[in-house]
This record gives structure tokens, sequence and C-alpha cells, in this order.
């Protein structure tokens, strides 16, 4: 099977390794994966800044980039949700209505690509840790994520998952969000590793690495022992 990546702006300039460790299990899955090194943003912060015009721009440019057949995975749910759920309004009522809707029925977010998709469970990953997972705002609402990736954790080797209290409560980045509305982001965070550090975990799991970047700070700040970690780097462990 051909596999088109979509690695956001973050991934690609913050944590690279996950979106090699997400090659890693696609490629043991039996798919071929290419990466076109003309993509750019999907345009989600300027729209949701409210600079539409120049969000068509740069989704336009994203439409073309993603032009032909092949599924295309990324490893954020953050950026698969906004191309398929606002893509539509964006360009409503115009010539690229077609396009729009064939992109978003190919884009899929990792874990339901594996499940849905592919139909793989198990991967073979080993990871002798306890954990708990986070249901990222966009995974869990605008893609209809909460199966998929506990699937996934519940086949890995040596996994203790626990589920944390208020689990489906976002972590509190939200993208400018997090500028714009500090005090009240940093609260929610702590919120949410606090219920975290309850469980006992080791590791806190997620299918966003938007929501983990805003979780570890608040971690480090506290000078606290437990990790963040993204799916694809658990199912890569261990083989």
């Amino acid at each position: 099977m051909n596999v088109q990546l979509f690695i956001p702006c973050f991934v690609d300039q913050l944590y690279p390794d996950t979106a090699f460790n997400m090659i890693k299990v696609l490629e043991k899955a039996g798919c071929t994966v290419s990466y076109n090194t003309a993509q750019t943003c999907c345009g989600q912060p300027a729209f949701n800044a409210g600079f539409w015009d120049e969000a068509k721009s740069v989704c336009s440019k994203f439409l073309k980039d993603f032009s032909g057949t092949d599924y295309i995975v990324s490893p954020s749910a953050s950026c698969s949700g906004f191309v398929r759920n606002y893509y539509g309004k964006l360009f409503e009522n115009s010539s690229r209505h077609h396009e729009v809707t064939d992109v978003g029925n190919r884009l899929f977010e990792f874990s339901e690509f594996m499940v849905k998709v592919l139909k793989i469970e198990n991967v073979g990953a080993e990871l002798k840790a306890k954990a708990t997972y986070h249901d990222s705002c966009a995974g869990l609402r605008e893609c209809k994520i909460k199966a998929e990736p506990r699937k996934l954790l519940s086949n890995v080797k040596g996994l203790e998952l626990t589920e944390m209290n208020d689990v489906e409560t976002c972590c509190g980045f939200g993208g400018t969000f997090a500028v714009k509305f500090e005090s009240i982001s940093i609260g929610m965070g702590e919120q949410k590793v606090e219920n975290a550090l309850a469980t006992n975990a080791e590791y806190i799991i997620s299918t966003d690495l938007s929501c983990l970047m805003h979780i570890q700070g608040y971690i480090n700040h506290k000078g606290y022992s437990i990790k963040t970690m993204h799916l694809a780097d658990v199912l890569a462990s261990g083989w």
C-alpha cells in the first residue's frame, strides 16, 4: 500500500524522530512510504487566528502537494482534523470542492490508519513501563479517535496502561489559546499532569505532540520525573 506522509510543522522542526518512527512502523506494516519535501503548513494557525485569505493560500498549496490517489498519514490528529473538518468551510462553493473532499477521504491520523485501514493492532512493540493516555481534543472531537490508540497500546508487550481521571478534558494547549490565555492554559496543564501522576504512570502517551509539548513544559517546570511520549515512538520501541 502506498502512503504519503503529512508531517506537521512542529513535528518537522521539534520532534523529527517521531516522524521517522512512524515511517518505521508503517514500513513494518507493509506500506511503501513517500514524503513530498515541498509540503508546508496545513494552514491551521492562520485560519484559527482569523486570517482566512492567507490560510486559503496555504491550504491551496496543501491540496496541490497531496494530490494523487495515495493514502495520506499524519502523526497529528490536530492537523488531520483541521484538513478534514475545515477545508470544506474555507473552500465552500469553490471549484476546489471535489479536491477538498478527495483529500479529506484519503487523510488519516496514524492510529486510525493502523487500526481502521491496515487492520493492524499489534506491531510487535515492547515497552516495560507504566503509562496513561491523554485524549487530545482534536483526536477525540474532530477525528473521533478513542479506541484506536488504546487498542494499539494494549498490544505493547510490558506496557501497563491506566486511565487517568477526567481523561477527556483539554490539557490547555489549544494552539494560540496557550499564548492568549497563559494562566488558564497553565492551570489546565497542571490538572492534566496531576491526574496523570495519580495513576503512578511513568509516561503520558498521546497522538498529538502539540499537547505533549505543552504538558512536558509544565512537567519540566515542576521537575517531575514523568515523561511524555507519542504513540508512534511507543510502537517503534523494542524491535
